[in-house]
């Protein structure tokens, strides 16, 4: 293969420059990007995938769907980067952490009434398991200490345990279940080991023990998983970023359009790969910042020293995304799709959302500029909102109160149908975002793992009036990074560890990650917002007292 005519030949930089690329799994869709030993992106692409929605709280998704729409990405990348197979040096994944379920041979199996082989995935949003979540809470096992407490319908064995009452042919005749993370990574490689972060996060897996705990899996119902000795999730665990077999497959290699034996790093859940591509850029390292993924869902990480239990927050979790360090992991089960939601029930959103289209902008963005263009400064358009409240827990409360059954609220509706009115909720929607995080960090902080700063990442979070509105919402100075693709940039890292350009992954985090920018909390909306705050506690113990009635 021959380097592109139109490449500069004489740019040696560029010549000599080892690229690596990073491919990120979201909900809706999958990105593939390529950044150089600086942490530089020199292209990225973008391709959209299926989601399958059905009554009972079910979301599934397909992994076939998935792996071709990885390889499209990446294809499309390499050209858009007019770079050539032999200069990428290594590659990382990451994914939502969903549910595959895989038969003999890596044959695709369904996971929901729907019957079909190609829905093999159960999404991390998908809800079906509140009852199992429910009844394996109830046994009080110690290893739910080391998920805040309470497991959460999202986890794997909540799920797990559904197939294995609701579809014992399907938890019979499989193969292997895998976290999304970790399949990508067999595709890619034949590898089977899974990622420490998806077992440790998702799966119950004591990652600082190095061991499954069998009297856990014998308690909550899923005890042929253990008697088999876990042979179908996980033997082999190991830290992102390790190496996993001899690289990209051949057959791997020509569906990817890629070298085989690239090295392939293991993988992280989405959100934690967000926070490997921001935290190392914040002041003080890790230790001070909390990363903040605003995306469909959010998702919060506390890196700390040594572990931290907090109540309703999962964790602590060891070496699930900085190595030998300890995590704490928060978040909203939704929040840009919440803002999604909120905005949808509003009369005047198909007006907007016209306009948006004509202006080449998302709803959310042309929002946030008519926000904007009310005041002389992003903080005073907290005051836009006066009087309007938002509770935007439309999926539960993932953190720090654990509760899925916690459904949204709002406050001081009128009977306005204009524009500035759907601009006025849209503000009071986002700083019911900003509340939801105030909340975690103040729980985190009372339990000993205090933050000085917000390190964000995510497509919600992306706009200035965001940003501003979530650093004085939670009274923490919001840090965006030179990155404008971090999730992109952590999967990244994790292929310049696996191709060895570094020692570890702190060591990358440090020279491929940078600041640009701090929003700073305003002294003049301090007390406006701490008002809302209480109102917005006022709120949830108002939704859950007449939740029954």
């Amino acid at each position: 293969m021959t380097r592109p005519a139109d490449v500069d030949a004489t740019d040696e930089r560029k010549v000599n420059m080892r690229y690596f690329m990073g491919i990120d799994v979201g909900t809706g869709s999958v990105r593939a990007g390529i950044f150089d030993e600086g942490g530089r992106l020199a292209a990225a692409a973008k391709q959209d995938i299926q989601v399958f929605h059905a009554p009972h709280a079910i979301v599934e998704q397909s992994s076939s769907d998935i792996w071709r729409a990885v390889c499209r990405s990446v294809k499309n990348a390499l050209a858009a980067s007019q770079l050539r197979a032999d200069d990428i040096a290594g590659i990382g994944f990451d994914a939502t952490c969903s549910l595959v379920v895989l038969g003999e041979g890596g044959v695709p199996l369904p996971v929901g009434p729907s019957e079909d082989p190609e829905r093999n995935i159960i999404v991390w949003m998908d809800h079906r398991a509140v009852n199992q979540a429910r009844r394996i809470n109830a046994t009080a096992h110690p290893v739910l200490k080391y998920v805040g407490g309470r497991i959460s319908p999202e986890m794997e064995t909540p799920k797990l345990l559904w197939l294995l009452e609701n579809r014992p042919h399907v938890f019979d005749a499989a193969w292997q279940f895998l976290d999304l993370t970790d399949f990508l990574t067999w595709r890619a490689t034949g590898d089977l080991a899974r990622s420490t972060c998806t077992v440790t996060c998702k799966w119950t897996y004591l990652a600082h023990e190095r061991r499954w705990d069998d009297s856990y899996f014998h308690a909550v119902g899923l005890d042929v998983l253990a008697s088999e000795d876990f042979a179908r999730i996980g033997q082999e665990v190991v830290d992102a970023g390790t190496p996993l077999g001899a690289g990209l497959t051949e057959a791997a290699a020509r569906e990817l359009g890629l070298n085989a034996g690239t090295p392939v790093g293991a993988g992280l859940i989405d959100a934690h790969a967000g926070g490997i591509g921001t935290v190392g850029a914040g002041a003080g390292g890790a230790a001070s910042c909390l990363a903040y993924v605003f995306g469909t869902s959010s998702c919060t990480m506390t890196t700390t020293a040594d572990p931290v239990f907090v109540p309703g927050v999962w964790g602590p979790y060891f070496s699930a995304m900085v190595p030998g360090t300890w995590l704490n992991e928060g978040g909203q089960s939704v929040a840009g799709a919440a803002i999604d939601q909120l905005l949808s029930l509003h009369p005047a959103t198909p007006e907007a959302r016209t306009m948006a289209a004509a202006a080449g902008q998302s709803l959310p963005d042309f929002l946030a500029d008519a926000a904007a263009r009310h005041g002389d400064e992003a903080s005073g358009v907290v005051r836009l909102a006066q009087g309007r409240h938002v509770l935007p827990e439309f999926l539960g409360n993932r953190a720090p109160f654990a509760d899925p059954e916690a459904r949204a609220m709002m406050a001081g509706l009128g009977m306005d149908r204009s524009i500035d009115d759907l601009v006025a909720l849209y503000v009071a929607g986002l700083c019911g975002i900003g509340y939801g995080l105030r909340q975690i960090i103040d729980a985190q902080a009372a339990a000993g793992a205090p933050i000085e700063s917000v390190v964000i990442s995510g497509g919600a979070g992306r706009h200035d009036l965001v940003r501003q509105l979530l650093a004085d919402a939670t009274g923490r100075p919001v840090v965006a990074t030179a990155s404008d693709e971090p999730v992109l940039l952590g999967a990244a890292i994790l292929g310049a560890v696996a191709a060895q350009r570094y020692d570890d992954v702190p060591a990358a985090m440090k020279d491929m990650s940078a600041v640009r920018c701090t929003y700073r909390p305003s002294p003049g909306t301090t007390e406006v917002h701490l008002q809302r705050y209480r109102a917005f506690g006022q709120m949830q113990a108002f939704g859950k007292a007449l939740r029954h009635c």
